[in-house]
């Protein structure tokens, strides 16, 4: 071995030491195989070193680096990622709510680039993306081999220009050609807070963000202001978020002590739970939370508490399954690692990867409007008053969707039965 490849080993090696050491103080206390990954990084080192060296172009060194942590990191799973310093920075931006781009979460499921969600009032939602999508080209590049990272790339880009995804649709199996047009995405945690029909609050919940919970709360106590007795949560197509957030969210739901979620990791003696440790603000209110196929991750936390402690019932259709949470650990260089370090459980014990919840009650949506295209937001016809007949009715514009409707249907029995029974105990 010649002096500057023991020279570049010996650099790797440290660094190597030395990120091992930031990652479990950041993380977790993890066992690090030494005699057998130091072995191995001899190989990384060769191959280092004959690209430097021999490569038919100059190649720059952080380059090379960025692409072996790349390549490292699509050897584990779908939801890993290595963001590069302005990969994380957009990340930090799209947390607080606002970023550039589609507006929908993507990851990797079986190894196809796949759309967890589509954000509500997004372009991605209006050009009628939909969760469970599998892109398989982005303009005219087939997605076989791409990274998450490499995806998110490509996707995004200056607003108000366009980009075609070509998606294969599971439910229809068909190939379907999208053209979105990219714009800037300023996302609110809540997009619709109303009571609709009889006492009854909606609360349309878009995506978990670090001021979820604190929106969250004021929309409950406003509601109930407003004479709200019932809730219906509605979390359709929502891609998840922070994990706190869901934990901070669903405490509202649940009395103090009750388990929210729990995870496990490489060691399956290393359980974290979380428990509600706020005031329960929907005490004596009926529930009932709507999620689909595009309901994941941290959505998931939520819609798994609320049902598990029997706080309410869970209706639609079956979620997606993200059940894994990412720890993203900053780097030396203002990059970062967004790292698998553990999966979810509800309170029942049930883990999420790749299964979802099954709803207490499934219920499929199905547009009564005829004419209202894929992925419409029914309250958006709200916001079009001026467009509709004098005649027309716009508190009752839920009706037009079957799965908002069932919950209202059934909040309506709930709490005819409750009246009943009073009733008859109060006979007796």
């Amino acid at each position: 071995m010649t002096k500057k490849r023991i020279f570049l080993v010996a650099i790797i090696i440290f660094a190597l030491i030395t990120t091992g050491v930031c990652i479990k103080t950041a993380v977790s206390e993890v066992d690090i195989p030494g005699k057998e990954l130091f072995e191995e990084v001899q190989l990384f080192a060769d191959a280092i070193t004959l690209i430097s060296a021999d490569y038919v172009k100059q190649v720059n060194p952080k380059d090379l680096i960025y692409g072996a942590i790349r390549g490292m990191v699509s050897t584990l799973d779908g939801y890993s990622q290595f963001l590069d310093p302005d990969g994380f920075t957009e990340m930090k931006e799209e947390t607080q709510g606002q970023f550039g781009g589609l507006g929908m979460e993507i990851g990797m499921r079986e190894g196809v680039l796949t759309v967890i969600a589509p954000i509500d009032d997004t372009p991605a939602f209006k050009a009628g993306v939909k969760a469970g999508d599998l892109i398989v080209k982005i303009e005219d590049e087939i997605t076989r081999d791409i990274t998450i990272d490499g995806a998110i790339k490509k996707l995004r880009g200056e607003p108000g220009t366009k980009i075609t995804i070509t998606v294969f649709r599971k439910k229809t199996s068909k190939m379907i050609e999208i053209t979105i047009t990219r714009d800037i995405i300023k996302l609110k945690s809540l997009k619709e807070v109303k009571v609709i029909e009889d006492n009854i609050g909606y609360i349309r919940l878009i995506e978990f963000q670090e001021r979820t919970s604190k929106d969250m709360g004021r929309a409950i106590k406003d509601l109930k202001k407003e004479g709200a007795e019932n809730l219906i949560v509605d979390i359709r197509n929502n891609p998840g978020g922070l994990l706190d957030s869901a934990v901070e969210t669903s405490e509202y739901f649940l009395e103090k002590g009750d388990l929210v979620v729990y995870t496990e990791g490489r060691d399956p003696g290393k359980r974290v739970e979380f428990r509600a440790q706020e005031e329960c603000l929907t005490e004596g209110m009926g529930v009932i939370v709507i999620v689909d196929g595009g309901s994941a991750s941290a959505a998931e936390i939520l819609a798994g508490a609320i049902m598990d402690n029997k706080r309410g019932l869970v209706l639609g259709e079956v979620t997606f399954g993200k059940g894994s949470v990412q720890t993203v650990v900053p780097l030396r260089d203002n990059s970062a690692l967004r790292l698998t370090t553990a999966a979810y459980y509800t309170p029942s014990g049930k883990s999420l990867m790749e299964k979802g919840i099954e709803p207490d009650i499934i219920v499929e949506l199905k547009s009564i409007d005829k004419n209202m295209p894929e992925n419409k937001d029914i309250f958006d016809d709200i916001e079009e008053k001026d467009k509709k007949s004098d005649d027309e009715d716009d508190s009752n514009i839920w009706q037009k969707d079957s799965q908002i409707t069932a919950a209202v249907n059934i909040l309506k029995g709930i709490n005819a039965f409750g009246k009943c029974r009073s009733f008859h105990r109060g006979d007796k």
